[in-house]
C-alpha cells in the first residue's frame, strides 16, 4: 500500500481546543486500522523551544488518498476545529 504524509497546522490559538479533545483524537488514531489506515509514524508538531503542540504529523498507510481524506475528515480535531491547514502528499519511502 502507498504511504500519506499528512501535515496539519492547528488554527491560531486553539491549544485550549487541542487538549480538549486529544483524547479523542488519540482514540480516534488507535482505530485507523479499522478505517484501512495504518500509521507507520505520527506525533504532534512543537514550537521551536519544544512547549507548544501546533499540529500533527502522520506517515500514513493506506488504499489511495481517499481513504486518508476520510482519515483527515472524520478526525476529532478536525470536527472540533483545531486543524487549520491541512496537507496530504503521498510519499515514497527510500530508506529508514
Amino acid at each position: 500500500m502507498p504511504l500519506y504524509a499528512l501535515h496539519a497546522l492547528d488554527r491560531p490559538n486553539t491549544l485550549p481546543l487541542r487538549m480538549e479533545y486529544y483524547a479523542e483524537h488519540r482514540a480516534f488514531a488507535e482505530e485507523a486500522v479499522a478505517r484501512g489506515i495504518k500509521i507507520v509514524m505520527s506525533g504532534p508538531l512543537q514550537s521551536d523551544d519544544g512547549e507548544i503542540m501546533t499540529g500533527s504529523l502522520f506517515l500514513l498507510e493506506a488504499a489511495d488518498r481517499a481513504a486518508v481524506e476520510a482519515f483527515v475528515a472524520e478526525n476529532p480535531f478536525t470536527k472540533h476545529n483545531v486543524w487549520g491547514e491541512v496537507s496530504i502528499r503521498r510519499f515514497y519511502r527510500r530508506a529508514g
